[in-house]
């Protein structure tokens, strides 16, 4: 059972290392890729994390390391992903309406995986989509 957070106003890099028993460079990457971990910065711009960063770190990495998600899947998880309808549009109509009735078919599914692989790799390559059947032909 991890550690309980102890009540303060505001910790440290290195405190949230030790409660969250993770690296100094993984809390700063994690800060890039999950916008809802932002810290703070005191005015000589040391981050300062709060009660509620500490229990988001230990959630990221529960996903991350525990239950096998990736990074782009822990955003989704943790309701951080682009808007939820962004990747239904870019389904072909079939494909949407499948989707839209709860049963998702199998090329729905690897088109879905195909986006997400997309976007987990370069997020760049996915707004250059302006065909769904772009998606079939790579």
């Amino acid at each position: 059972m991890p550690e309980a957070v102890p009540r303060k106003l505001f910790y440290k890099l290195n405190e949230v290392c030790q409660l969250t028993d993770t690296q100094p460079y993984v809390l700063r990457f994690w800060e890039s890729e999950f916008s809802h971990l932002a810290p703070t910065r005191s005015r000589t711009g040391q981050r300062l994390y709060r009660k509620k960063d500490v229990e988001m770190v230990r959630e990221i990495k529960k996903l991350l390391y525990d239950e096998g998600y990736t990074i782009a899947g822990a955003r989704a998880k943790l309701g951080m992903g682009e808007d939820p309808g962004a990747l239904e549009s870019i389904l072909d109509p079939d494909s949407q309406d499948h989707l839209a009735a709860g049963r998702p078919d199998k090329a729905v599914t690897t088109e879905l995986e195909e986006i997400l692989r997309l976007m987990d790799g370069n997020d760049r390559r996915l707004e250059s989509l302006r065909d769904p059947a772009d998606l079939r032909k790579r």
